[in-house]
C-alpha cells in the first residue's frame, strides 16, 4: 500500500466558502436552488449569488454563460496567509474586490485540471438566519425516551441548508491533483481508498483546524476517466429536514438521483438530486468530524464502501460501458494521461458486487 505524502502547505484553509458555476439559464438554476434550500442574495441578468442559513455571505455564485459548467471553489484563507506571495508562486492573479461576496481580498488560482480556486481573506460575515432545533435531540429509543407528552410534526418545507459542506472532483491524474490541493490548502487525508496493487485512487480530505473538529471531508479527489465535478454536499438540520426536503423537491418536479441512505466513509445521511443541467447536489446530515491529530486511514476501494444502507448506487454514478467510453479511454491513453493498468484494476473492482449476499 502506497501512503500519501503531505507536502509542506502554503497555508491552511479555514473554510469552504462557496462554489462557482456558469449557467445558461439563471432563472431555472435559481428555482432549483431555492427549492433545494438556498436563499437568493442578489440576481442580475448576468450573476446570481445565493447563501445558506449560516453566517457566510455566499455559498454559491453563478454567472450567465453559453454553456453550463462547474467553474471552481473558493476557500477562506487565514489572515496570516501571504496571498500575493502564493499568487506569484502559482501564477495566480488578484480578484476584483467587487466580485468577492462580502468584500475582502482574494486571489484566483487554477488547479491542475483547470478549475478555479479562490483564496479569500477579510470577507464580512452576515447575520445567520433562524433554523429550528434538530428533532434528533428528542429521539425515543429502546432504552431512552426523552420525548414525553410531545409529538414530532416537522413542517413540509424546503430543507433549510445551514452551510456548504464539501465538493467532490474526478481527475485523470490523482497524484498531481491530490498533491496540489494538499500544498495549497493544507488539507489532511482522512480516508484513502486504494486499488489491489496499493495505489491510492480516492481520498477524502478534511481541513486542518488544529484542535477544532473539522468535517470528515471538505474536498474529495477521485481518479477517473475525465476531469470533472462529481457533486457537492450541503448540510441540513436533521433527517426530518432531509425527508421533508425530498418531498418538496419531488413535488416541484425535480429529478431525484439517490437516497435517502447512509454513507460509510463520513457516516452522513444523504439524499442526492440533479439540477436542471444534470449536476449533482447532495443534502446531508449527521456527518463525522475529526481534529487534526486523527490518523489517516487506508482502506481498500470497493463499491460496498460507498454506502451502509439505502438503495443501490444508481447506474449513472458509475461509468457506463459503451463505444463512446472506449473511445474516451483510447484518446486518454494515446495522450499519455491514462494509466491503463490502473484503469483495468479500478474497472475490475467496480464490477464486483457491492452486496454479494443479496
Amino acid at each position: 500500500m502506497q501512503r500519501l505524502h503531505r507536502p509542506e502547505p502554503l497555508m491552511k484553509a479555514r473554510e469552504l466558502a462557496f462554489l462557482m458555476f456558469d449557467k445558461r439559464d439563471l432563472v431555472r438554476a435559481e428555482r432549483f436552488w431555492q427549492d433545494f434550500g438556498l436563499i437568493t442574495v442578489s440576481r442580475t441578468a448576468d450573476r446570481l449569488v445565493m447563501r445558506a442559513a449560516g453566517g457566510a455571505p455566499a455559498v454559491l455564485v453563478a454567472t450567465r454563460a453559453r454553456r453550463s459548467r462547474y467553474v471552481g471553489a473558493a476557500f477562506v484563507a487565514p489572515e496570516g496567509a501571504d496571498l500575493p506571495h502564493i499568487a506569484r508562486q502559482l501564477g495566480g492573479q488578484a480578484v476584483p474586490p467587487d466580485q468577492v461576496p462580502g468584500g475582502g481580498r482574494a486571489i484566483s488560482l487554477r488547479d491542475p485540471d483547470g478549475h478555479r480556486v479562490w483564496l479569500i481573506q477579510g470577507s464580512a460575515r452576515v447575520d445567520p438566519l433562524p433554523v429550528r432545533e434538530p428533532i434528533t435531540n428528542q429521539i425515543n429509543t429502546l432504552t431512552q425516551t426523552p420525548r414525553v407528552n410531545a409529538t414530532v410534526r416537522p413542517p413540509i418545507a424546503p430543507a433549510r441548508i445551514g452551510r456548504l459542506g464539501h465538493v467532490v472532483m474526478q481527475t485523470t491524474d490523482f497524484r498531481l491533483m491530490a498533491d496540489w490541493y494538499m500544498r495549497v490548502l493544507g488539507i489532511i487525508p482522512t480516508d484513502v481508498q486504494y486499488l489491489p496493487d496499493g495505489q491510492p485512487l480516492l481520498t477524502f480530505f478534511r481541513l486542518d483546524l488544529g484542535g477544532t473538529p473539522s468535517d470528515h471531508h471538505t474536498v474529495v479527489i477521485a481518479g477517473g476517466l475525465e476531469p470533472k465535478y462529481e457533486h457537492s454536499a450541503w448540510e441540513v438540520e436533521d433527517i426530518d429536514a432531509l425527508g421533508q426536503g425530498q418531498q418538496v423537491l419531488k413535488a416541484n418536479g425535480h429529478r431525484h438521483m439517490w437516497g435517502i441512505g447512509r454513507h460509510v466513509l463520513g457516516s452522513q445521511l444523504f439524499d442526492y438530486w440533479y439540477d436542471p443541467d444534470g449536476f449533482e447536489f447532495e443534502h446531508y446530515t449527521d456527518g463525522d468530524v475529526f481534529t487534526a491529530d486523527h490518523e489517516t486511514r487506508y482502506v481498500p476501494f470497493a463499491p460496498g464502501s460507498i454506502w451502509a444502507w439505502g438503495d443501490d448506487v444508481p447506474p449513472t454514478m458509475l461509468p457506463k460501458k459503451s463505444p463512446a467510453l472506449l473511445w474516451k479511454v483510447f484518446k486518454l491513453w494515446r495522450s499519455g494521461r491514462l494509466d491503463l493498468p490502473r484503469l483495468i484494476q479500478s474497472g475490475k473492482v467496480l464490477d464486483t458486487p457491492a452486496r454479494p449476499w443479496l
